[in-house]
């Protein structure tokens, strides 16, 4: 005999478990909300070879926003570049004054000096390659090919199944043969 279940504990499991759900959700969106929303994260798809050894071309970088000190890792847009994104080491300077930040695989400091307004996030996550397939996914034409394929296979007449097949000639409606005489 199977023991039976108190409907009121059923119910409890299932509200803890939407709680569980909706507490990991907001933490997700808390630690993810990306900063072109307003939010603290910031992904990075490194392009060149200025990190070195540290990072590689395709690699993946998440960083979250805070104020960074010397020897960390940022992401900043360079002054009087709106849509550029800069990921070098901070190697002195102050959130005042600037930063002094080069690559590591530089022997040169970068020309800006950016402040903490300039600042996206301090590096704090690394994937290393993921950054290729993720831009795969930021590719339009990829975007399209996918939907023309998806369109394709919705469109694509289909074999007749067992059920859609035309019925087999049972002779019961054939006309009989003549007698011979």
């Amino acid at each position: 005999m199977t023991p039976t279940r108190h409907p009121r504990s059923a119910r409890l499991r299932s509200a803890a478990g939407w709680v569980l759900t909706g507490a990991l959700v907001g933490v997700l969106v808390w630690f993810g909300w990306p900063s072109t929303l307003g939010g603290c994260t910031t992904l990075t798809i490194v392009s060149g070879h200025s990190m070195e050894p540290t990072y590689y071309t395709g690699d993946l970088v998440v960083s979250r926003c805070g104020v960074p000190a010397t020897g960390d890792v940022v992401v900043y847009t360079p002054p009087g570049v709106d849509h550029g994104r800069v990921i070098h080491r901070v190697v002195g300077g102050d959130a005042a004054h600037g930063w002094a930040i080069r690559g590591d695989n530089n022997d040169f400091y970068d020309p800006w000096r950016p402040t903490q307004e300039d600042v996206l996030g301090i590096a704090v996550l690394h994937v290393p390659g993921l950054g290729r397939v993720a831009s795969i996914l930021l590719d339009p034409w990829a975007w399209a090919s996918l939907l023309v394929i998806a369109g394709g296979v919705l469109l694509w007449p289909s074999k007749p199944g067992p059920d859609t097949a035309p019925p087999t000639d049972t002779g019961a409606e054939r006309p009989l043969p003549e007698p011979v005489a």
